[in-house]
Order: structure tokens, then C-alpha cells, then sequence
């Protein structure tokens, strides 16, 4: 996997490793390359090194996202021509790291090599290497045996290691190993080697080895990716570059699970990488919802380790409430020292209603009631939180403000960075805000919670309460929010019921929702697909022609996967069938330009004037919810939906695509296939 700029990544889910295109690693106080698992550096420096020369990369194989090989050539890129020396390093992740070395000697002499491997850890936070802060407060400590480096770092009860060892003898230092070879003309010599890294509790016992029991060693991934994508439906197209759109988003999903040890082994996504490789509350349950026709497994284990991590009191430090589904949890030093708020942090706006529309929906889906009775009191809990705690100014919305000053976060909605929520003439809000979307989640949250109140849970009166809530928002939204002389509706209220009256995505959301009237959504779509949002790709965060407009700003111009996908879905509920196939195909084809990975977000920049999608520098790729957008996409351009105890479908085909069979889609049917093919007169 080669997303980050210039780098080589190995994935198996929250642990995962980054080098450079030769395999080692040399990193710089921000540059997140390294070894890492539950948000911890555990190597900082991996170099290897032939007569003291390092090596230079001719060529990478990273077609599995749990193993790399490099093919490498010790010396400068001037030495490959007719090299007597090449080597081949063998990379593979699974709970720890193996890599398998070979060298070969294609001289026309007997050699003497000195082979040295160069070794560091500096265990850092990944929050230390995002905002480039590195004043540890713990002690480092290094252990040498005759068969083993032992690094590690101590901070009172927290406390890390990486143990780095090899198959074939060697002399440890404290900065590494090296070995001694004699090669002969035309042989080869091996080594394995390995770097087990323990989290270590004060009596000695290491919290990793639970993930080792699960999973015994890393020869078990082959068949656990096999088996993942066998399980999922089979996707039958005319169109190559859509098929492999589809195959890598499939992987890219198993690259991303990892299992919480509360779980007992099952699996739940990562958010993706490399900043983001835990557990989020918005991000894991939008990839669930995106991905029920296609991966259904995932739903089930997020719900119940969220349920179990829901707020239970309040706490201003966590920003938690009783009932709040969690934003993130993190397991560094910086979380444990409470140095930042992640343990976990609830500062998120949305996870709470999400909570309950996917609960409703994997329910629509899957037929099973058993989980919507296992969760119904965190489900009444989430519902709870949304008019006991968020409705901060007693107006009858979602409002968030952050409590931890600190290092809480000032926008809670997914639009998350500082500057995301503006006037269009660039001016901020002050605070609490109330963010357009975010009611449009609450209200479908109470409709859902309703439907399982009344069908599954036995309690008619709460369904009736639900609806009658769920009627007044709708209501009230639709006279506040909307801004008749834009024709479209305000991205958020200000503290003081203001309308901030910048056109942007969020709207979009709205029509997936269902709290947009009938007779505005037309308006809305006119928005959506006209040139100030809809740059050919897809419908940009924020519209060109405001203030902070900026093709290449995060949450300011950009194109996410992610919130496109949710758009066409929308677009698809209500009626507008071929808009949701124009940005099925701008999205789709967009990601033939990213090795047919659909990243976390891209360039804004209009379609007609750059002619492919321009990267955005520091997206995150491969992200969970960017590959639910293929699923998503697909699902709402074959237009299968759950109706009782069948699958409705309802084709719509963007020009691009011919035909599209998408073959045993679980669910409580069984499995059943669903067929589309673009009709002569369409194309």
C-alpha cells in the first residue's frame, strides 16, 4: 500500500507498519513512518545496511495488504547496473512483525558481507507525532542477550516493549545486529527476523498476547482474507476498472479490522490510516451502514463494543454524558495520562443518533431482533441523550460546544476541523452551534427508534412519543434552517438562532435523512449538481464562491467518497435517480486515478479543468468509510433495499457502466442476487 507520500505501508488492523520504498524506516519527529500498534511507535529506526552501504529500491510488491516484498540493491541508484549483491526483504504483520531477509551473491567472487541491521524505538504517542511534540516524561531502558535486543519505555504503570530477535546467529548491540556471511558464488543466505512488541502491566503480563491467541501467528491471515472475501457478494461488471474499485475496497475493509480484546476476537474497522487506526463512534458506524449488503459481520460487534462504552456520568475532561456514544478511544501514553481526553473521548455530536439508525437498519436487513433487544436500553440511552443533554440552548436541536477548553475539540459534527462550519462571507459562529445534518440524523433516529419500539421492543406509547418528537423537528427544522431567498438550507445556527447561510454538503445529507419536504428537495438538487458544489468528481464540502472556499482545504472545497456516497443515497430516496448516478461515476471513476483506492478525500478543482482528481496532501488512505463508499454507491445505483422479508431492486446505471450483478447479497432472505444493465436508449 503506497498512500502516504512516497512510503510502503503493511496493514493488520490498529497494528501496521510504514517505510520507506527500500523497507526501512528513518523517521522524523512528524513523519508518522514506523512500526505501530494501539497508537504506540514501537520502532522508530529499521535499516538495513550490506558492507555498509543501505539499500535502494528497484522494485516494491505490495499486492497483499498484510505482507510487502522489496527487491532491493545495497548502495546508490547508480550501482543497479549488473549489482553483484541483491536482496529481497519478505515484510509480513499480523500481533507483531516478521521479516524475512535473503541475500544473493551474483558476483563472479567469493564475498564476506556484514550485514547490520540498525534498530531504535522511540515510543512515541501518535498524537505526539501528529502535532510534533516529543518531551517524554517516562525513561527508556534497553536490554542486549546473546539472542535478543530488548528495548523499552516506562512512564509509572505504563509500560511498552519491542523484543527484536533472529533465526540465524547474530551480535546484538544496543543499536542493533549484525551478522557475519560468507557467500559463495551463486549462493544465498537467510535470516528471519522478528519484533514482538508487549504492553506490559505491572505484574509482568503482557496485554498483547490475548491478540496472539486469537490469532497464533501471521500465516493465518492468507486464509482470514480468502474466507472474507468469499463471504461477501460477488460483483459481476462490464466495467474492469469498477470491478477493481470494488475488490480493493473489499480488501482494504479486512486490511482495517482489528479486534478489541473486550470483543473476544470479533472484528470492528479501524477509521484508516495512518492517524486514525482505532475505533471512532461517527466514522465506524457510517461504515457499517455503508457496508450491510456487502459485509453485514461488521455491524453487529461495533454496536455492542460502542453500546458497552456508551457515557454513563458526566465528565467535562471526556466530554461525557450519560448516553453519549463514544467519538474515539485511543490506547497510547497520552490517553492513559489522560494527557489527551481519549479514554475515550465523547466529543462528537452525531455517534448518538447513528447509534440507533444503524441499529434499525442492520435490523431492516438482517431480521435480527435478538440484537435490538440486546441493546435496547443503550439505544433508549442514545435516544435519551439527544433531547436531555444536546439540546443545550432548549430549542429543541442538537447542539454541541465543547467543556474541555483544553483539548477538546471545537466542532463536534464530521466536519471536524476549526474552520469548517463559516459564514459564506468567512466570518465564524460563536458557540453552541447547530450543525444542518446533525438534526437531520436526530430525526431519523427518532423514526427508527420508533419502528423498533413499536415492532420489536413492545412499547407502543415510546413509539408514539418517538413519532410526535421526530414531527415537531421536522417541523421546526424546516422553518429555521431554511433559507428561502437561497433555496437551499443553512449549514448550521449560530449560538443566537442565526442561520450561518453557507451553501456546502451537509445538506446533502438531509434527503438520506428524510427531513426534507417533497416539494424543496428539487431545490436542494439543483444545489448539489450545479457548478458551485458539484465539480465533476463529486459534490464538494463547500461551495466555490464563498470566502473560505478552497479547493485544497479539508473540509472547505474538498471532494470526500465518504459524503458523496451518503448524497447519491439521499438523491436515490428521493426520486433523483440519474444525479445519483452522475456522482456514482465521478467517485468511481475517480478512484482508477488512486490505484483504484478511493482515498479520504481529493482535490475540488473542476473535472474539465485538471482532467483527473488531484491528490490531496495529506489524505489518509486506505479509510474505512472511503471503501464503504464503493459499497454504498453500488447499493444505491443497483437500488437494493430491505422491504420485510425481500430485497427490492431498482436499477439506475450511470453511462459508464453497462451491467452490474451484484450475487448473493445477505440478508433476512438468505441470499439473493440483484441484476442491472443499462437500457440501449440510456447510453
Amino acid at each position: 500500500m503506497q498512500d502516504i507520500q512516497g512510503t510502503v505501508a503493511c496493514i493488520d488492523g490498529n497494528t501496521f507498519m510504514v517505510s520507506d520504498a527500500s523497507g526501512d524506516v528513518e523517521s522524523s519527529p512528524a513523519t508518522p513512518v514506523g512500526l505501530f500498534a494501539a497508537d504506540t511507535r514501537f520502532l522508530s529506526r529499521w535499516m538495513l545496511f550490506v558492507n555498509g552501504e543501505c539499500m535502494t529500491a528497484l522494485s516494491v510488491d505490495d499486492s497483499q495488504y498484510y505482507e510487502v516484498t522489496f527487491f532491493v540493491v545495497p548502495g546508490a541508484a547508480v550501482d543497479y547496473v549488473e549489482a553483484d549483491v541483491s536482496a529481497i526483504r519478505r515484510r509480513r504483520i499480523g500481533p507483531d512483525l516478521t521479516e524475512s531477509v535473503t541475500i544473493f551473491n551474483y558476483g563472479e567472487h567469493d564475498m564476506e558481507l556484514d550485514i547490520r541491521l540498525e534498530v531504535a524505538a522511540d515510543f512515541a504517542d501518535i498524537f505526539e507525532i501528529k502535532f510534533d511534540s516529543h518531551d517524554k516524561a517516562g525513561v527508556y531502558y534497553t536490554e542486549v542477550g546473546p539472542d535478543e535486543l530488548r528495548l523499552g519505555y516506562r512512564r509509572s504503570t505504563y509500560r511498552r516493549e519491542v523484543v527484536v530477535s533472529a533465526s540465524e546467529p547474530a551480535e546484538f548491540d544496543p543499536q542493533g545486529l549484525r551478522f557475519t556471511v560468507r557467500l559463495g558464488i551463486g549462493e544465498q543466505w537467510s535470516t528471519r527476523l522478528q519484533a514482538v512488541m508487549r504492553a506490559v502491566r505491572p505484574d509482568g503480563v503482557d496485554l498483547r498476547s490475548a491478540l496472539r491467541a486469537q490469532r497464533p501467528d501471521e500465516s493465518t491471515l492468507p486464509a482470514s482474507v480468502r474466507a472474507w472475501v468469499a463471504a461477501a457478494p460477488t460483483l459481476d461488471t462490464e466495467s474492469v476498472a469498477l470491478q477493481q474499485v470494488y475488490h480493493r475496497s473489499l480488501v482494504d475493509l479486512a486490511a482495517l479490522r482489528f479486534a478489541p480484546l473486550s470483543l473476544g476476537g470479533a472484528s470492528v474497522p479501524a477509521a484508516g490510516l495512518p492517524w486514525f487506526m482505532t475505533l471512532f463512534g461517527r466514522d465506524s458506524l457510517l461504515t457499517c451502514l455503508q457496508t450491510l449488503p456487502v459485509t453485514p459481520s461488521l455491524t453487529p460487534p461495533t454496536l455492542r463494543i460502542l453500546a458497552s462504552l456508551q457515557g454513563a456520568r458526566i465528565d467535562d475532561v471526556l466530554e461525557e454524558d450519560p448516553g453519549r456514544i463514544l467519538h474515539e478511544l485511543r490506547y497510547g501514553e497520552s490517553a492513559a495520562f489522560e494527557e489527551q481526553p481519549h479514554s475515550p473521548y465523547y466529543g462528537t455530536v452525531d455517534a448518538s443518533p447513528l447509534f440507533v439508525v444503524l441499529l434499525d437498519e442492520y435490523e431492516r436487513w438482517s431480521g435480527d431482533t435478538a440484537l435490538v433487544i440486546e441493546l435496547e436500553q443503550e439505544a433508549r440511552a442514545a435516544l435519551a441523550w439527544i433531547d436531555q443533554y444536546a439540546d443545550l440552548t432548549s430549542t429543541g436541536y442538537v447542539w454541541y460546544q465543547r467543556r474541555n477548553r483544553a483539548t477538546g475539540l471545537d466542532n463536534q459534527c464530521w466536519k471536524d476541523s476549526w474552520d469548517s462550519i463559516s459564514y459564506a462571507d468567512g466570518r465564524l459562529p460563536g458557540f453552541p452551534r447547530a450543525t444542518c445534518e446533525t438534526q437531520g440524523y436526530a430525526y431519523d433516529a427518532k423514526i427508527r427508534g420508533a419502528r423498533l419500539a413499536r415492532t420489536v421492543w413492545g412499547d407502543p406509547a415510546f413509539a408514539e412519543r418517538l413519532e410526535s418528537e421526530a414531527a415537531a423537528l421536522y417541523d421546526r427544522f424546516n422553518r429555521d434552517f431554511w433559507l428561502e431567498d437561497r433555496g437551499f438550507y443553512a449549514l448550521a445556527l449560530d449560538h443566537d438562532g442565526t442561520p450561518v447561510d453557507s451553501l456546502s454538503s451537509n445538506i446533502g445529507h438531509l434527503l438520506w435523512s428524510g427531513i426534507v419536504p417533497p416539494e424543496r428537495a428539487p431545490r436542494l438538487v439543483e444545489h448539489l449538481m450545479g457548478p458551485a458544489l458539484f465539480s465533476g468528481w463529486g459534490v464538494r464540502t463547500f461551495a466555490e464562491g464563498q470566502r473560505r472556499y478552497n479547493p485544497l482545504g479539508y473540509h472547505n472545497g474538498t471532494v470526500w467518497p465518504f459524503d458523496n456516497s451518503f448524497i447519491a443515497w439521499g438523491l436515490r430516496r428521493y426520486g433523483f435517480a440519474n444525479e445519483a448516478a452522475r456522482i456514482a461515476e465521478g467517485i468511481l471513476s475517480a478512484a482508477t486515478y488512486f490505484e483504484g483506492r478511493l482515498p479520504e478525500a481529493f482535490g475540488g478543482f473542476d473535472r474539465d479543468t485538471t482532467r483527473f482528481p488531484i491528490r490531496y496532501p495529506t489524505a489518509g488512505s486506505p479509510q474505512a468509510w472511503s471503501s464503504g463508499a464503493t459499497m454504498l454507491l453500488i447499493r444505491t445505483m443497483l437500488g437494493i433495499n430491505p422491504h420485510e422479508d425481500h430485497l427490492a431492486v431498482d436499477p439506475a446505471l450511470p453511462t459508464a457502466f453497462g451491467r452490474i450483478a451484484l450475487l448473493d447479497i445477505p440478508g433476512r432472505w438468505g441470499k439473493r442476487d440483484a441484476f442491472a444493465r443499462q437500457r440501449p436508449d440510456q447510453r
